[in-house]
């Protein structure tokens, strides 16, 4: 039998029974089965990747970082300063999410709001 009439029996072409029978030849029936590969390695070691996770929860150092909360682009430098490593900022995000954080956005703070006044006002302010 001719490898076209084989192909047109199977329901393919005559191309894809051919690297079909290259793989049976080579490796045996396991040679059929999909060879999926896991994709590219990880960029960031364990050891990388625990540092960054008490990088974010102790939060950035206002002196030193030049913010008062975390954004992908931030961390994105930092990522790049300390590892060597340049991610894209969307994939800082699913960095985080990987590592268990999901998006929170703070109300912002002012350094030198008081808090007994926040208090006086929540007190005298009708509930509904």
């Amino acid at each position: 039998m001719s490898r076209t009439n084989a192909a047109q029996i199977g329901g393919m072409d005559r191309q894809t029974l051919r690297d079909w029978v290259h793989r049976f030849n080579a490796s045996g029936p396991d040679g059929l089965y999909d060879n999926w590969c896991s994709g590219p390695p990880e960029r960031l070691s364990a050891a990388q990747k625990a540092e960054l996770v008490e990088l974010v929860e102790a939060g950035p150092d206002r002196t030193k970082d030049g913010v008062v909360r975390w954004r992908r682009r931030d961390l994105q430098r930092v990522i790049e300063e300390r590892f060597g490593v340049r991610y894209h900022e969307r994939h800082v995000s699913r960095l985080l999410h990987q590592l268990g954080y999901g998006h929170i956005s703070a109300r912002p703070q002012h350094p030198k709001q008081d808090t007994k006044v926040l208090e006086a006002f929540k007190k005298t302010s009708p509930t509904p």
